[in-house]
């Protein structure tokens, strides 16, 4: 089958973007003709050594530009010959809505980020696929039939993004918990911080590592340093690969408040972390509803700092979370994520065939 994704660009700072770069190179490996458009970024190398085509279209928000992309788009589409568009955000999906429309090829959409209003507007897909059950049922209560709605939970083991990593431990502080993510409020990091000042009373030895960055790492750094526990807090800032630390890590927390199907969840449990989440949008289903991981309620410090205290407690526990982690762990494959992809075109498809097939 011959697809073309659609992308904002191919930086590595997005989740939505690894996502789709991971899915493109799968279905490349498939053996299907595979090709991006996007303003372009750091893993365009890696497409083209996967042989994934890329193409630029520039989705900067503004008439003249996006008339532009519009017509740069519509010439791909004609010369690429895709059988499927397949868009990953608002903007993408806009554009390439009258172009699929015109060229009569159906229109796949991903909704990567359901908490943003505009995720109303994926529904212009043919197909819409969403990354965990929780945003297919927040879709459906936004108006979007289910009939044209499947989900496709996000996953990411064993996805060419992956093959270079580094698999040797990073030196960390034991008993360690670390943090691997974006620096905004989303991700509930103050939450984080005031569980961690709880834990840092009964466990001074305990130490918090937060990796990523963000627009909120200076107030968040600040924060910290008002806290008991700010010596025992280490801002790392964003790195290439974060996964030496997740190899490293006693536990592995993630205090989102908002997080459709976080890819971080899956590497985390590759790494067999003993990882706490809380119980938002797709991470209850990442973690097999509490069987693979800890759920705890979003913004609460509390419940939090019980939960990081009762491991640090009983190291025992620690390594039976370790265990736990591996539960149904091949269900986060990029390969399953292909395949059940796959499945979603072939829907989108076949009323086109049968249609040509009539005539």
């Amino acid at each position: 089958m011959r697809i073309l994704h659609i992308l904002n660009h191919t930086q590595r700072q997005n989740g939505h973007v690894h996502a789709a770069v991971d899915l493109a190179c799968a279905q490349a490996a498939l053996g299907h003709d595979v090709c991006i458009a996007s303003g372009g970024g750091d893993f365009d190398a890696l497409l083209h050594s996967k042989g994934v085509g890329t193409v630029r279209v520039d989705h900067k928000r503004s008439i003249p530009s996006l008339a532009k992309a519009a017509l740069c788009l519509h010439g791909h589409v004609r010369e690429f010959r895709a059988e499927v568009v397949h868009a990953h955000m608002m903007t993408s999906a806009v554009l390439a809505f009258p172009i699929c429309k015109i060229a009569r090829i159906p229109l796949v959409t991903t909704v990567h980020n359901e908490f943003e209003k505009s995720a109303t507007l994926m529904g212009l897909g043919t197909r819409v696929i969403a990354v965990s059950d929780a945003v297919g049922a927040s879709m459906q209560q936004r108006g979007i039939s289910a009939s044209k709605l499947h989900v496709v939970l996000n996953g990411t083991i064993g996805s060419s993004r992956l093959e270079a990593r580094v698999e040797e431990p990073a030196a960390l502080k034991s008993p360690s918990i670390l943090f691997v993510g974006g620096l905004h409020p989303r991700k509930g990091l103050p939450d984080l911080f005031h569980a961690f000042d709880i834990v840092h009373e009964s466990f001074p030895a305990a130490h918090l590592y937060v990796v990523g960055d963000g627009p909120f790492r200076g107030s968040y750094e600040q924060m910290v340093s008002s806290l008991a526990c700010a010596r025992a807090v280490t801002f790392l800032g964003s790195v290439s690969d974060p996964y030496p630390h997740m190899l490293a890590a006693d536990i592995f927390v993630l205090p989102s408040h908002a997080d459709p199907a976080p890819l971080v969840l899956s590497e985390a449990r590759e790494a067999a972390c003993a990882v706490i989440g809380t119980e938002v949008d797709g991470i209850p289903q990442l973690l097999e509803y509490g069987k693979a991981g800890i759920l705890v309620p979003p913004r609460d410090p509390s419940s939090l700092a019980n939960a990081i205290c009762d491991l640090l407690r009983t190291p025992e526990q620690i390594a039976a979370w370790r265990t736990k982690s591996q539960l149904r762990i091949e269900n986060l494959t990029i390969e399953r994520v292909a395949r059940e992809t796959m499945q979603v075109y072939l829907a989108a498809v076949a009323p086109r065939r049968v249609k040509t097939q009539a005539l």
